[in-house]
C-alpha cells in the first residue's frame, strides 16, 4: 500500500491554466470564500502593453496592499501589547494578595522576597528602609535591609519621584544583598508609609539587561508600593 501510494504523490501534476479556469467558472464564489488569495494575485493592466503610459489602478492596489499589511501589523502587535499587559496586571494582583496576607513585619518581608519574584518573574526582590529616628525593633527583621540614610532620595531623585528604572547595571549589593550578583537590570520605588516609620524602597531585579527600561511604563509597581506603604503602616501601628 506505501508503494501505490509513493507513486500517486510522484504522479500528481498541477492544474493548467484550462482546468484552473474551468474550476472557477464552476465555482465562482471561490475568491469570496477565500478572498486572501486575492492578496497574492497580481491585477491586469488597463494599458497593458502601451508604452509610456502609468496605471495608476494598479500602483494604488499596491498602496492598499501595503497599508493593509501595516494594519495587519500593528493589529498584532495591538493584541500581543494587549496579552502582556493583562499579564502583567495579573501578576500585579497576585503579588498583593501575597502581600496582603503577611500577619507581621517578619511575614512581610517573607512575602517580598519569597513569593514576589516568582509571583512578577524578577530574580530577586527586596524591601528596605532608612534608619529611623528612633529604634523600631520591627524594622529589624530578617529580610528587611537597611539602608544608608538620605539613599532613597540618592537612588530615586527628588521628592516628585517615587521611581527609578536601571536598563543594564550590576545589582547594588545595599539594595538587593547577597542577592545582587543576580541582577543585572531594576526597579526601584519609593515606599513612603510615614512617621514614625522612614522612607524605604521596594527593588526588584532581573538577570536579564533591559527588563525594566526607560519609558516603560511604571503604574502597576507604583500600586504595588502604594499597597506595601499601607501593609507597612497597619502592621507597626
Amino acid at each position: 500500500m506505501a508503494r501505490k501510494r509513493d507513486d500517486a504523490v510522484a504522479e500528481l501534476v498541477l492544474p493548467d491554466e484550462r482546468q484552473v479556469e474551468a474550476y472557477l467558472r464552476a465555482h465562482p464564489d471561490y475568491l469570496i470564500r477565500h478572498s486572501e488569495l486575492l492578496l497574492s494575485l497580481s491585477p491586469p493592466s488597463r494599458w497593458a502593453g502601451e508604452d509610456g503610459v502609468l496605471d495608476m489602478q494598479v500602483f494604488m492596489i499596491d498602496r492598499l496592499r501595503d497599508e493593509l499589511d501595516r494594519v495587519h501589523g500593528a493589529a498584532e502587535h495591538l493584541i500581543h501589547t494587549s496579552r502582556s499587559n493583562l499579564s502583567i496586571q495579573t501578576r500585579t494582583h497576585r503579588a498583593v494578595l501575597a502581600i496582603l496576607a503577611a500577619n507581621d513585619m517578619a511575614g512581610l518581608a517573607e512575602a517580598v522576597s519569597d513569593d514576589l519574584p516568582a509571583l512578577l518573574d524578577v530574580d530577586v526582590a527586596t524591601l528596605c528602609f532608612e534608619p529611623p529616628a528612633d529604634p523600631i525593633p520591627a524594622l529589624t527583621v530578617p529580610g528587611l535591609l537597611t539602608l544608608a540614610p538620605g539613599t532613597v532620595a540618592r537612588m530615586i531623585g527628588g521628592a516628585d519621584r517615587d521611581c527609578a528604572l536601571t536598563e543594564d547595571m550590576p545589582g547594588d549589593p545595599a539594595l538587593f544583598g547577597d542577592g545582587a550578583g543576580l541582577v543585572q537590570s531594576s526597579a526601584v520605588v519609593r515606599v513612603a508609609p510615614g512617621a514614625p516609620c522612614p522612607d524605604g524602597m521596594i527593588a526588584l531585579g532581573s538577570r536579564h539587561s533591559h527588563t525594566f527600561h526607560a519609558g516603560q511604563a511604571t503604574e502597576l509597581i507604583t500600586f504595588l508600593a502604594r499597597v506595601l506603604e499601607l501593609c507597612v503602616s497597619r502592621l507597626l501601628a
